[in-house]
């Protein structure tokens, strides 16, 4: 494959040791410059201790561009204590310059009907509209998770009439045992705002699966994240892929140690 690089982009999750400078540094030292940030980093902010101002004088020093926050939670149960959640996380997603913030669904055993999402949707799209943020839906296949289809989430956006896309990550892409049916006949990839990609070599049930066994893209990877890459591209996706490995091992890793992994993993994907 040919995937033009300014389409790669690195989430903070592979770098929880890095301040947001040294993470921006790392980015722009691998000729990269898109970025994912998170809310659940060791410091619990999305910003650490820095301003939106001097944030935003990190990215412009750095070139950087902030593709995403991750993530608001859970979005499909809408009640006042998510809403609330979603206004703080969206004005603090323009008053950073991110373009987007990920909405993932409850991930605890309880079941939310489809109607309830798409309700939720419903609910939440005036407000993303309202800050000039782009919702992007990201299903999770766990066995857990009350939505698990990318094929179901996609049609519930169009059912709700929300001008939501869709997160399709090949980890729970694999997670979710029924994911296969009807994927390549159903899915829009125009509808796809992005993809994130890490890789498992862990042989475990697929079921038994969690993020702690999430590492990047390898040739002994379970999740067949390289194929899923190629089959998207046939399809013609044209979007950004995010690398978001999870494992607590990253945290062992050095700078070096990330650099390398991020340029083993891009040089997978363009072999």
């Amino acid at each position: 494959m040919a995937i033009d690089p300014t389409r790669f982009c690195i989430n903070r999750k592979i770098a929880p040791g890095l301040s947001l400078e040294a993470f921006f540094q790392l980015v722009q030292r691998l000729g990269l410059s898109k970025v994912e940030l998170r809310n659940d980093m060791p410091s619990g902010k999305v910003t650490d201790d820095l301003s939106h101002a001097q944030l935003r004088a990190l990215t412009e020093k750095y070139d950087i561009e902030i593709v995403t926050i991750n993530a608001l939670y859970p979005f499909n149960r809408a009640d006042e204590e998510l809403l609330a959640k979603a206004e703080a996380l969206l004005a603090e997603a323009q008053g950073i310059g991110a373009k987007a913030l990920v909405m993932c669904p409850l991930n605890e055993g309880v079941a939310i009907s489809p109607e309830q999402t798409l309700e939720a949707m419903q609910k939440l799209a005036p407000r993303f509209a309202h800050y000039g943020i782009q919702g992007l839906v990201e299903p999770l296949g766990f066995p857990v998770s009350s939505l698990r289809s990318a094929v179901q989430a996609q049609r519930l956006i169009r059912d709700a009439q929300v001008p939501f896309k869709l997160v399709l990550d090949t980890f729970h892409h694999h997670l979710y045992e029924n994911a296969e049916q009807a994927f390549q006949a159903e899915i829009d990839v125009n509808q796809i705002g992005l993809v994130h990609l890490s890789g498992v070599e862990d042989t475990r049930p697929t079921a038994e699966l969690t993020d702690e066994e999430r590492i990047m893209l390898s040739d002994s990877d379970v999740l067949n994240s390289v194929a899923q890459v190629k089959r998207l591209e046939m399809l013609g996706y044209k979007g950004i892929y995010a690398f978001e490995p999870f494992s607590s091992e990253l945290s062992n890793w050095t700078p070096t140690e990330i650099e390398r992994q991020i340029r083993h993993s891009i040089a997978l994907l363009q072999a």
